[in-house]
């Protein structure tokens, strides 16, 4: 999860270190485009396995819309949008606020959103302004551990440990300002961003071999702060023509960051009913780790159109990265009396070419052959735990290719595109138990290389159907694992944990413009490894998830939906805190929703 990037109406959202998945809002997004596997031209260093961008309307064109929403489990969701204009400038705002429990005990979120955009016309350009808010409080829940091979009997599936004032509280506050504008021929961008991010987290995690009683002690817990700030500059200068585009630019991502733990052990109940205050226990061990990094890059882009059937596109970027860490432990946590410091830095090329050629057109139909090459790589992610780690790992490296083909029929009501790919990684970064404390490590080499087939079909202009299927095969190709007796393990060609061979979805959708809505979601997962040694086998499984509804012409729209209707709860996700510890699917929720849309 720490190797894609989140991109927001065009900057980072997370900056320089993990994306911002947990206070993103996809409030009234006009759009979502993603781009499959790395992005090491444009993006740069983050985008190490691919590019999520969520772009909002322009300021001043969005429409007037509301929502509400009320559902099991205690699931609320208030939302609105509108546009304002005075004065010349477009404004836009958006707001919500929603709040979700979960099946497990003492979990769930609530969360604030505030959104105001604005653009006015300036020096023969256009400067935009985003001001932007979250209020994210969130109740943790438990990974359930794994004993012998199979999740653990001894822990309850809704079963909570984590200490009864638990929590991963954020606040965030963000402004982005930035200034287009053509200079003749050329199309002229810059863009400014700074982030300044606030956590509170109190959480706690089962030892291995947990006593059961409630009176020995079998869990750590943390209580912590962490602060981050990320700052965002990028400006580029490119053109559009009948043979070619291109793009030239510059860019500079900052970000700072400082944690300070203090870490306690404590008894616990397997079902967490008796968990304690973190303040009622005793701190055996302050923490603290500060971590600078700067990513940095210049980068030119190119798309030659030389025939109307063939078109190559190509990008290169130079890569500075710089990354300088302290930490420290004791009581007063002075990064003066007890310092260890690492620094890394690294400049290093990074690109990627392809091509597409259409072999065939006819009207909307044809069908086009394409393939691409690219070479990235990323410094690794940290993840602020509540252990004093001043080393630097090493940076992760992929190079990688994909060929396939995309066609359509029946004036373009069906299209289908099909791919095969093969990528090869360096020094990946995963979850060890170090020292028997859960911690990241790089992880030799592996490859994943596999074939995938999408199709969408319209069949009226109301009802479509939409599947996928892919076959993965993820394996290490080097990778000696240090087991609890000191030999070394080679678990060159085992497969990756939680990578399931082949995972597929169906979708069936009715949406008329006015009248009955409905949609029905099937997804698959098939079996996966839990461990990296292969020896803990999970099952396959299949979720359902459906909504149905009515729009009536007034713009106004009722829908009730569920999600997770078989209410599966399979191992999705390994714990970033305890070993061998994972997080299961989320329960069935049932919602219904009003929806209110006042001018497009």
């Amino acid at each position: 999860m720490d190797a894609y990037l989140l991109v927001v109406d065009g900057v980072p959202a997370g900056g320089a270190f993990n994306p911002a998945t947990a206070s993103f809002d996809p409030i009234d997004l006009d759009r979502i485009e993603i781009v499959r596997g790395a992005a090491p031209v444009t993006f740069g260093a983050t985008s190490f396995v691919g590019v999520v961008h969520a772009i909002h309307a322009a300021a001043g064109t969005q429409a007037t819309r509301g929502w509400a929403e009320v559902g099991t489990r205690r699931s609320g969701r208030l939302a609105f949008a509108t546009r304002l204009f005075s004065g010349g400038i477009g404004q836009s705002l958006l707001a919500s606020a929603e709040t979700r429990d979960d099946a497990q005990n003492r979990a769930g979120f609530r969360r604030a959103h505030l959104l105001y955009r604005a653009a006015a016309p300036l020096a023969g350009g256009r400067v935009h302004l985003d001001l932007d808010g979250i209020l994210l409080d969130q109740t943790p829940n438990s990974p359930h551990p794994l004993e012998d091979g199979e999740l653990s009997d001894r822990f309850p599936t809704n079963a909570n440990v984590n200490p009864s004032d638990a929590r991963q509280d954020q606040r965030r506050g963000q402004i982005n300002l930035g200034f287009d504008r053509a200079l003749g021929a050329l199309e002229w961008s810059t863009t400014a961003s700074f982030a300044r991010t606030i956590y509170h987290n109190t959480r706690g995690f089962l030892r291995d071999e947990f006593a059961e009683e409630g009176v020995t002690v079998n869990a750590d817990g943390y209580r912590q702060r962490v602060a981050t700030s990320d700052l965002y500059l990028d400006s580029h200068v490119g053109a559009k023509g009948r043979l070619l585009d291109w793009v030239v630019g510059a860019d500079w991502l900052h970000g700072a960051g400082e944690q300070r733990s203090a870490n306690f052990e404590y008894p616990v109940l397997p079902d967490g009913s008796n968990a304690p205050s973190s303040f009622s226990r005793t701190t055996d061990e302050s923490t603290r780790v500060e971590d600078r990094r700067s990513f940095s890059g210049i980068y030119a882009e190119a798309v030659l159109k030389p025939t109307t059937a063939l078109t190559l596109l190509g990008g290169i970027r130079l890569n500075r990265t710089v990354e300088h860490r302290c930490a420290s432990e004791g009581e007063g946590t002075s990064l003066g009396d007890e310092e260890d410091c690492g620094r890394l830095a690294r400049t290093r090329l990074a690109g990627s070419i392809g091509a597409s050629f259409a072999v065939r057109r006819h009207g909307r139909d044809g069908i086009t052959a394409f393939a691409n090459y690219r070479d990235t790589y990323k410094p690794a992610a940290i993840d602020f735990g509540p252990e004093a780690e001043g080393d630097i790992l090493r940076p992760e490296t992929a190079h990688g290719w994909e060929a396939g083909i995309r066609g359509s029929a029946g004036d373009g009501r069906l299209t289908v595109e099909a791919s095969v790919f093969s990528t090869r990684f360096a020094n990946l970064v995963i979850r060890e138990n170090v020292g028997g404390l859960p911690a990241l490590a790089n992880a030799g080499s592996e490859r994943l290389r596999g074939f995938e087939i999408e199709g969408h079909w319209q069949l009226t202009p109301a009802a479509s159907v939409d599947a996928s299927f892919a076959h993965h095969l993820a394996r290490f190709t080097d990778y000696e694992l240090q087991g609890e007796d000191g030999d070394i393990d080679q678990l060159a060609g085992n497969r990756l944990a939680l990578s399931p061979k082949n995972v597929a979805s169906a979708i069936v959708t009715l949406a008329s413009a006015v009248g009955p809505q409905a949609s029905a979601t099937l997804r698959y997962v098939g079996p996966r490894f839990l461990d990296k040694e292969n020896e803990a086998r999970a099952g396959a499984y299949a979720t359902i998830d459906a909504r149905i509804g009515w729009r009536f012409g007034s713009g106004l729209g009722l829908y009730v939906r569920g999600e997770n209707l078989t209410d599966r709860r399979d191992p999705i996700s390994e714990s970033e805190l305890g070993d061998a510890q994972f997080y299961r699917l989320p329960s069935r929720r049932i919602l219904a929703s009003l929806e209110i849309a006042l001018n497009h």
